[in-house]
């Protein structure tokens, strides 16, 4: 029989980088977290390979049809099915949201000799469907059971491991914490909920299983002082009933100060529920776009969910936004943890890839979605009929980019175990997989794709996140080949990774690139405020030069930290031009309750850490992440998919509205001609004057932005908004296409406006607000255009 580890991961009812040797040292082997992981997956091992023999009649599992052009001979209709057919499969597959195990645990229970079984044996089992009731969303059963399991410890003496009785004890504690999230928060309707320091109003009105979180703790700190996970979680509890830091016991208080900002900071306020924009949902992705060329940003969204549907937003142009799911044709397109969207067939419109599977290894061979957009915000699933469905592998990460520099736009996939694909693109909206012959085939755990011309020679260039083993970085030889440079380059760290991008942090015109570390305890945070070692890998900053290489800068930046990041984006909230980021945290598990974290760009020379006075600090898992101006009064506002992994952490999304600060901006759509038509790779520079401070000289700087969706785990809008600092006017604004080797120029452009600009056109033409007649505004793009 296999090892349980080896067939856990074989047969993908585990992550691989839990059972990496990064996993941390033997310490975090006898971790509650860790013991508590392996007894759930060696039995979830056992309840899949008894699927169809044991009597408690799970359903027959449906085998997908195949994926031969006679088969679909309608990509939409047969991808509703294949989805349909992944759905029903899910109860008795899916090791995160499926609930097949619960009936054999619950009959093992019933069904275990009281007389001639250990208390040992009997503990462990509650302590097993406890952990599988609570992933449910069955609260009060798990606690039940994790209370039998805790009442029984002491009957047993010294014959009960120490490490298992204070699994049990602080699976209560979570169990109980959990119930309180969801008694006050997961409802709640005040744009507080949950924002770390939870105080004011997010402070529970029902504060009594937080109190009975509280007890099991301190009976877990009692013995172990050490447990990191167990101390946060303490001092989380106390704040949610408003009692934090004053009866935080002094031994395991976590200061206030720890917890403070870097520096003053205007706050963001959520409001998505007042916009109807908190949809309850697991963890998914995000598209803030103009899916129907209204010229207002529309959303769209995901979840991993297998039953969970895709949804769409549009603006109704005021501030406000209608949902136009069924409108859209998305009804019955289900799943997805992350979207991406590009003009794949350059007829000027905003086409979405949906990634599917992520985290399942073999069981997660789920068909991703290439939506056609019709022009006006309805799609089409034509993944079967251009050339994306003919295997099937988990990812949860992809690319846009015309790496071969003829017009079109090309696709690369990063796969989990499973070889990554690189998408060629006929011309004609067809796709061949080339990655075999381009180099790029790399069959790693791949959790972050992204292109960009490091070197600047006008070749989109391939950076992958893996969360095993070295990140790569593939050099783009311009003849349809990609060469691995990651080690010559030293841009391979860290070891464990997951989101990443590429950007100008420094506006010195140059690439750079981030990566974040992935470690998956909520301990390594913990110390991380605490100022204590630990042995967690800590995010990357790979600083490029105009020589075209790279030097690691996390500290100089203020940014060595082990942050686990899941979503992210950047963008720039204060228009000063200097690009900020926004990181979506956490791992399944119900106790990595960690906050999001925001960092405000100090012109190019630090990070703050401004996440508490931003208000930014949200505790639910973050996924998708998106800045865009949704409001259209010229600051970037934040969206983010929230929702964790499991079928009772779902929550709402939260939008969060920009307050302002005062700076110039301009928006910008790119539309290319003899480039791909989403611009996608072009750059832009806007050389700028300005005083940073009032009566000191003018000084002269340029602002630097690319085409592109931003991070890994997310998507920002395709047309670029650019903040101008206090300049009141671009000097000059430049536009530079690779494909071509074009660069347009045009002169004194004016601020806090939104224009458009052709490939190959000598004016831009700004957009003005015209009213319908139904009251709203609408940008419409004037006709006569501007040298």
């Amino acid at each position: 029989m296999l090892d349980e580890r080896a067939w856990a991961v074989h047969h993908g009812f585990c992550r691989p980088s839990q059972f990496h040797e990064n996993l941390g040292s033997a310490e975090a082997m006898t971790t509650p977290t860790y013991l508590r992981r392996w007894q759930v997956l060696r039995y979830i091992a056992v309840v899949v390979g008894l699927i169809g023999a044991h009597p408690f009649g799970c359903k027959k599992r449906v085998e997908p049809p195949s994926s031969s052009p006679a088969t679909y001979l309608d990509s939409h209709a047969s991808m509703v099915n294949l989805l349909a057919d992944i759905n029903h499969n899910t109860a008795n597959e899916n090791p995160y949201i499926g609930d097949g195990s619960l009936p054999l645990l619950r009959t093992d229970l019933v069904n275990l000799p009281t007389n001639r079984t250990s208390p040992e044996s009997r503990i462990r089992l509650l302590t097993q469907l406890g952990d599988e009731e609570l992933r449910v969303g069955h609260n009060k059963r798990a606690i039940e059971c994790l209370e039998e399991a805790y009442n029984l410890l002491p009957q047993d003496g010294a014959r009960v491991p120490e490490d298992l009785r204070e699994m049990v004890t602080m699976r209560l504690a979570v169990a109980n914490l959990r119930l309180g999230e969801t008694e006050n928060c997961v409802h709640c309707t005040t744009g507080e909920s949950c924002l770390f320091p939870i105080r004011g109003e997010g402070v529970h009105e029902k504060p009594e299983s937080s109190r009975n979180a509280l007890k099991y703790l301190e009976i877990v700190l009692a013995k172990n002082p050490h447990n990191l996970t167990a101390r946060w979680l303490l001092n989380v509890a106390y704040m949610t009933i408003g009692e934090y830091p004053a009866a935080v016991p002094e031994k395991y208080l976590i200061p206030p100060e720890a917890f403070e900002s870097d520096e003053v900071f205007p706050r963001f306020v959520n409001i998505s529920t007042e916009l109807g924009l908190n949809t309850f949902s697991l963890c998914g992705g995000t598209i803030v776009d103009d899916f129907n060329d209204d010229g207002f940003l529309d959303i769209m969204t995901s979840t991993w969910n297998t039953a969970g549907q895709i949804r769409c937003f549009f603006s109704n142009g005021d501030g406000t936004f209608e949902e136009h799911t069924k409108e859209s044709n998305l009804t019955g397109l289900y799943g997805g943890l992350n979207l991406v969207q590009a003009d794949y067939d350059n007829d000027g419109d905003v086409d979405v890839l949906v990634l599917r599977g992520a985290w399942l290894g073999r069981i997660g061979k789920h068909p991703n979605s290439l939506l056609q957009n019709n022009g006006r915000g309805r799609f089409r699933d034509v993944t079967l009929e251009v050339g994306l469905g003919d295997g099937h592998f988990p990812t949860q990460t992809a690319a846009w980019a015309d790496y071969d520099n003829d017009g079109d736009l090309d696709l690369y996939v990063g796969n989990e175990e499973f070889p990554n694909q690189l998408f060629e693109n006929d011309g004609h909206g067809r796709f061949t997989n080339v990655a075999q012959r381009a180099g790029v085939a790399h069959d790693g755990f791949a959790k972050g794709v992204v292109w960009g011309d490091y070197n600047d020679d006008r070749l989109p260039d391939l950076y992958v996140s893996n969360l095993k083993g070295p990140n790569q970085l593939y050099q783009n030889n311009g003849d349809g080949t990609l060469t691995d440079v990651s080690s010559r380059l030293g841009v391979e760290q860290p070891i464990r990774s997951f989101p990443t991008w590429f950007w100008d942090f420094n506006n010195d015109g140059v690439l750079d690139i981030y990566v974040g570390s992935y470690s998956t305890f909520a301990n390594h945070v913990a110390a991380d405020y605490l100022r204590f070692s630990h042995d967690a890998p800590f995010d990357c900053v790979y600083q490029g030069s105009a020589d075209g290489t790279f030097r690691e800068v996390s500290q100089k930046l203020n940014l060595r930290r082990s942050t686990q990041p899941m979503g992210c984006n950047f963008g720039d909230v204060d228009n000063d031009g200097f690009p900020d980021f926004y990181l979506g945290t956490g791992d399944p598990d119900y106790e990595t309750l960690v906050p999001n974290l925001f960092f405000h760009n100090q012109r190019g020379e630090r990070f703050a850490d401004v996440t508490t006075a931003a208000g930014l600090g949200h505790l639910q898992k973050g996924h998708g992440v998106a800045f865009a101006d949704f409001d259209h009064d010229g600051d970037q506002d934040i969206f983010i998919e929230l929702g964790g992994a499991y079928p009772g952490d779902k929550f709402g999304n939260a939008l969060f509205e920009n307050p302002g600060f005062g700076n110039n901006w301009i928006t910008i759509k790119l539309i290319g001609k003899q480039s791909n038509r989403s611009a996608i790779g072009a750059r832009v520079r806007a050389e700028i004057e300005e005083s940073v401070d009032s009566g000191a000289p003018v000084s002269r700087r340029s602002v630097y932005k690319w085409v592109n969706s931003g991070g890994s785990f997310g998507a920002n809008p395709l047309r670029l908004e650019i903040g101008l600092g206090s300049a009141e006017k671009i000097s000059v604004l430049e536009v530079f296409w690779p494909t071509t080797g074009l660069t347009q120029r045009f002169h004194d452009v004016p601020v806090n406006q939104f224009i458009e600009i052709e490939e190959s056109s000598p004016t831009y033409r700004p957009y003005r607000m015209v009213t319908r007649g139904d009251g709203v505004k609408t940008p419409l793009a004037v006709e006569t255009g501007h040298q």
